[in-house]
């Protein structure tokens, strides 16, 4: 077993195919077969299986998934570690970011001061959904990534509040009420998106058994406001993703008031590598200095 066949392993994993691995790791696709028809040789199991022609990890192979993710974290701790000690940062950090509330309102100002004093460090940022954050963290496909707390299975460092708001059109009845509660969205025209957010929403509504008309489910933010302002439905979204109100929308709290806190998280901050040391350090001062 080779740290190669690993990280073809683990690319291949997070792509989905091997032409796309291939292109990811710069080799060519033969490549990547070989390296995983080796490792399943050596391992003496499946790890992949092609059913309908998709490509899809065994259950053995999600099993081992996290495993050879483990390894490869370690191995670059080790490689940074050892880089450190010749007084040079160097290695690549992977970090989990979730739609503009991380990507745009936290993660600039932290990668700025980040590579000013680490500029040898390469940073690698994948954008998915919530549940795919968490996902890849337990995975270790990452070694931090933004996730809302609660969630005891991560050490955590709080970054920033936000809230729920509703999303409604300028000419809607409920944009004249100061708040809008659970209620005002029973039997009413509904958007969903995938941006995340969908459990705390489902909670909301849940709480005083308000069921909206789903008419759209949609993957942006951007969608979702174009048909909210149109008048076609309402909308309930996080308010840091979710840009200044443009013309013919307007965003109201919600009643009672719906918050979600916004963390960095790892699996466990004591086994963290250098770099990501580093990156929790920064965040850690720049949120005193927020608060202070």
């Amino acid at each position: 077993m080779t740290f190669t066949q690993l990280e073809v392993f683990s690319v291949l994993a997070k792509v989905g195919s091997f032409s796309r691995a291939a292109a990811a790791l710069s080799i060519t696709q033969s490549g990547v077969s070989h390296a995983i028809k080796q490792l399943e040789t050596e391992l003496g199991v499946s790890l992949l299986s092609r059913e309908g022609g998709a490509l899809a990890l065994t259950d053995v192979g999600t099993r081992l998934l996290s495993r050879a993710n483990d390894i490869l974290q370690q191995k670059e701790a080790l490689q940074q570690e050892a880089s450190l000690e010749k007084g040079i940062a160097r290695g690549t950090l992977r970090i989990a970011s979730f739609g503009a509330t991380s990507s745009l309102r936290i993660l600039p100002v932290l990668m700025a001061q980040f590579q000013r004093a680490h500029p040898l460090v390469e940073m690698q940022i994948d954008e998915v959904v919530d549940e795919v954050v968490v996902q890849w963290l337990l995975e270790r496909r990452v070694e931090l990534g933004f996730v809302v707390l609660p969630d005891e299975r991560f050490d955590t460092l709080p970054m920033v509040a936000d809230e729920l708001v509703a999303v409604l059109p300028a000419s809607h009845p409920l944009a004249a009420k100061k708040t809008v509660s659970a209620k005002d969205f029973h039997n009413q025209p509904f958007i969903r998106t995938s941006a995340g957010s969908g459990p705390h929403i489902d909670q909301f509504l849940g709480a005083q058994g308000a069921i909206p008309k789903t008419l759209f489910r949609f993957e942006q933010l951007t969608s979702m406001m174009g048909f909210v302002a149109q008048g076609d439905a309402i909308a309930i979204a996080a308010r840091l993703a979710l840009p200044d109100a443009p013309a013919g929308l307007v965003y109201r709290s919600l009643q009672p008031r719906w918050p979600r806190e916004i963390a960095l998280a790892a699996l466990s901050f004591d086994r963290l590598s250098p770099a990501a040391r580093a990156f929790i350090q920064i965040a850690t001062k720049h949120r005193k200095n927020r608060r202070a």
